[in-house]
């Protein structure tokens, strides 16, 4: 497989406002269809922001097949979540995967049950013989385990699928210690920012991109600051991350992803619907805490003549009606 790298967005999945919140697969092609007008490289489906722990059987694949679908005619590559804390689980998403024609799968550690590096080695290996290009998913956060720099080489050694990282540890120093021993492969590997305001570091140290929660409803300003530090234009790319760090912090802070940017989202009329529970809605403060760094971030980009997205203006007008 070619190297993998751009912007990716980490698709969020739209509820109905229906007492099941059942999958609205209408909403989600028109969110699909603002990446493949836009110059975003792929798309995560079924993953953390994407609400995958509350996803039926059925439904994942209901989203899969319905983000698949949508991005037939574009370029967009397709990588869903097919990470469980079950091998067995986790193997018959991936399989499932490849059979509807997804381009690669986005896998997370086993998470909750706590298995040994030996435990996780052998979970991988199950999923390696499907064939099906891997990236590796480290967020000890959500999962208790961080991989070290030394298991995630062994595990791209052992498992030759796996094709790339997608790094939401904040640790630079590891995270610059695989991408240089990564290096040394014969088959391309690429490294990506899981943290959206870590973006700009993590392609500083030799990354290939973001797998990006703001590109929800910036993808455009996402692929530019991408974009701009991959053509050597050192200043965009800074001007970029610095106009938009403070709205991504806010992104993490003001809640559990992704309760915040699909709060942000319904401000702005987008009806993706709210969380499934255990997560509830943003309170009004935190709201409002969170549209006043939208607000900021949009005079900034303005400021330095950085064009944004039209949703991420009507987003803005909105929240001042």
């Amino acid at each position: 497989m070619t190297l993998l790298k751009g912007s990716i967005a980490a698709l969020i999945t739209p509820f109905t406002d229906a007492a099941d919140q059942s999958v609205d697969r209408e909403k989600l092609a028109e969110l699909v269809k603002l990446h493949t007008d836009s110059k975003t490289a792929a798309v995560v489906p079924c993953g953390t922001t994407g609400e995958s722990p509350t996803l039926l059987k059925e439904e994942w694949e209901a989203v899969l097949s319905t983000t698949i679908e949508a991005a037939r005619d574009s370029s967009l590559k397709i990588i869903p979540g097919t990470g469980s804390n079950s091998t067995r689980e986790a193997l018959r998403l991936t399989e499932r995967a490849a059979e509807l024609g997804a381009d690669a799968c986005l896998v997370v550690t086993p998470y909750y049950n706590r298995p040994s590096p030996e435990g996780i080695l052998a979970h991988f290996q199950e999923l390696d013989k499907v064939g099906i290009p891997l990236i590796l998913y480290n967020i000890p956060s959500r999962t208790g385990i961080d991989l070290g720099a030394d298991l995630i080489i062994e595990l791209c050694e052992k498992c030759p699928s796996i094709v790339g990282l997608k790094a939401s540890n904040g640790d630079l120093d590891q995270i610059t210690e695989v991408i240089y021993r990564t290096a040394q492969f014969d088959r391309p590997f690429s490294v990506f920012s899981g943290d959206d305001s870590l973006t700009l570091p993590v392609l500083s140290v030799g990354g290939v991109g973001v797998i990006s929660v703001a590109a929800n409803i910036m993808p455009r300003v996402m692929d530019e600051l991408v974009a701009a530090f991959m053509n050597s234009d050192l200043n965009r790319s800074r001007t970029i991350m610095q106009a938009i760090h403070g709205f991504c912090r806010a992104l993490l802070k003001s809640g559990s992803n992704p309760v915040p940017i699909k709060s942000v989202m319904n401000r702005a009329g987008m009806k993706v619907g709210s969380c499934r529970k255990p997560l509830v809605d943003l309170s009004e403060d935190e709201a409002a805490r969170l549209v006043h760094a939208l607000r900021v971030m949009l005079a900034k980009l303005a400021e330095h003549h950085i064009r944004y997205d039209e949703v991420l203006s009507k987003m803005v007008d909105t929240a001042a009606a």
